[in-house]
């Protein structure tokens, strides 16, 4: 076997590591598990996918062993990059990005771009906001994640509440399928789809095994359709066949397969106009008596995003400071500290609350973010609930690091012990909350644990992460 994987060297152009150091690297990733590879290649561009595809196409009889895995990011929580034989890191080199366009097909005045699924999350919306446009359903982990990682899990975060996740905003995806040719996969209206079934290729084999399949078990498919906020677990048969409209959408089928449809090369996303202006109503819950009648009252008032982190979230953001400070572009403690002084005082006053909610409003002005807030503050009175209206950046900026960075500071800081995401990203509905927290807390209390409780509170979507000693 070790054979086999020394002659991925000879195949193709980029980089092929065997070494103990690397495979280790790459044996873990932000889940509990930890598998153990044989190789990691770092392929240049399509042709070494293609190559490698077939590689083990050739060899797989003689070697049942080989397989592979496409590695991009690594922040995945479930293990998905993790493979006991060959890993395919494509963020290396296969990270380009292409182009972006307004269109005016999309009336709300968007456009799309494309690029490579190694590139960084951070740095193609640098592309797309430079103009002025936006790929809304990025997750939590946006400084960490890539877009390839993004369309793999069908990722949703903090704008999932209004846009939906990623399986709503992939136009076309490039892909290298098992006979290691490269295709390319849109949705089609019946007269494209029929003509893709007559193909005799891969290709057309999967188009027709597919509508045969969901058409012949459309009803099934629809009555089967989990009645959930937020569902990512792949393979979303029911969303592939549009039958009153005539279209059929593969790439809905593609989102969230974790890259075991094929090997994607290339993604194109629809894109939004984002609103120039926001802001943040910051609500503090001493207890979960009335998180349920907060939530749902909030969500009246049509908020962007509607976020959440509990106690112990703030804690592990004060307990390093230092990064914080980094994160916050705070000069110095002092400087960090005056930030915080809101919360300081509201702590001092009304004592360590038990959940954070974030509340982000948008507009086309600063009037009409202010007014919206300030609609949902007077709405909230009756529930007696301690509440603050971010008046700028800066102090908006602080909540969200809070909130999203939170996760990255649990797994680097923290001596022998590791981020145990078992029960993560579950989803509860907003009313049955202050039922199921108390449960929970309850639970993890019973143990010497480090913990943190965080999510997207508009529609119940929670991650919580212990840390333990595996």
């Amino acid at each position: 076997m070790e054979d086999v994987y020394g002659e991925l060297k000879q195949i193709i152009n980029g980089d092929v590591a065997l070494d103990e150091e690397t495979l280790k690297a790459y044996s873990s990733d932000a889940s509990l598990f930890r598998v153990m590879p044989k190789a990691v290649v770092f392929p240049k561009d399509v042709d070494d996918i293609k190559a490698l595809v077939r590689f083990v196409a050739d060899k797989k009889s003689a070697n049942p062993e080989l397989s592979l895995t496409v590695r991009s990011g690594g922040s995945d929580m479930s293990g998905g990059p993790l493979n006991d034989s060959i890993i395919v890191d494509v963020n290396k080199y296969i990270n380009h990005f292409k182009e972006v366009v307004h269109d005016k097909r999309f009336s709300d005045g968007g456009g799309y771009a494309t690029a490579q699924p190694g590139m960084f999350y951070r740095d193609f919306e640098k592309k797309t906001l430079a103009e002025h446009l936006l790929m809304p359903s990025y997750p939590a982990s946006r400084e960490i994640s890539t877009i390839g990682g993004m369309v793999a899990n069908n990722a949703g975060g903090e704008k999932t509440l209004k846009y939906g996740k990623t399986e709503d905003y992939v136009l076309q995806l490039k892909m290298v399928l098992r006979d290691g040719n490269e295709y390319v996969f849109r949705s089609l209206n019946k007269s494209e789809l029929d003509a893709k079934m007559k193909l005799k290729t891969v290709e057309g084999e999967i188009y027709s095994e597919l509508y045969k399949l969901i058409s012949e078990n459309n009803a099934i498919l629809k009555k089967a359709k989990p009645k959930v906020s937020k569902n990512s677990a792949g393979y979303y048969l029911w969303n592939v066949w549009n039958g009153d409209k005539q279209i059929f959408d593969i790439p809905k089928l593609i989102v969230g397969s974790q890259g075991t449809f094929g090997i994607i090369t290339e993604i194109t996303f629809r894109l939004i106009k984002p609103k120039e202006h926001s802001t943040l109503l910051v609500i503090l819950l001493k207890d979960l008596d009335k998180l349920a009648d907060v939530v749902l009252r909030v969500l009246e008032y049509k908020p962007e995003s509607f976020e959440s982190y509990d106690d112990h979230t703030l804690r592990v953001a004060l307990k390093f400071l230092p990064d914080m400070i980094k994160l916050l572009g705070a000069k110095n403690l002092i400087s960090l500290g005056l930030q915080f002084l809101p919360e300081f005082w509201m702590v001092i006053t009304g004592g360590v609350p038990k959940l954070f909610l974030e509340a982000e409003f948008t507009g086309d002005s600063e009037s009409e973010i202010y007014e919206k807030a300030r609609a949902a503050q007077s709405g909230l009175k009756e529930f007696g609930v301690k509440t603050r209206i971010a008046k700028s950046d800066k102090e908006e900026q602080k909540y969200w690091t809070v909130r999203r960075e939170s996760f990255n500071l649990l797994r680097h800081h923290v001596k022998g012990k590791q981020t145990a995401p078992f029960i993560d990203d579950i989803i509860v509905r907003p009313e049955k909350l202050p039922e199921f927290l108390p449960k929970l807390t309850d639970i993890m209390n019973n143990y010497d644990l480090i913990y943190t409780i965080a999510g997207h509170i508009g529609y119940g979507n929670l991650h919580i992460i212990p840390l333990m000693d595996i």
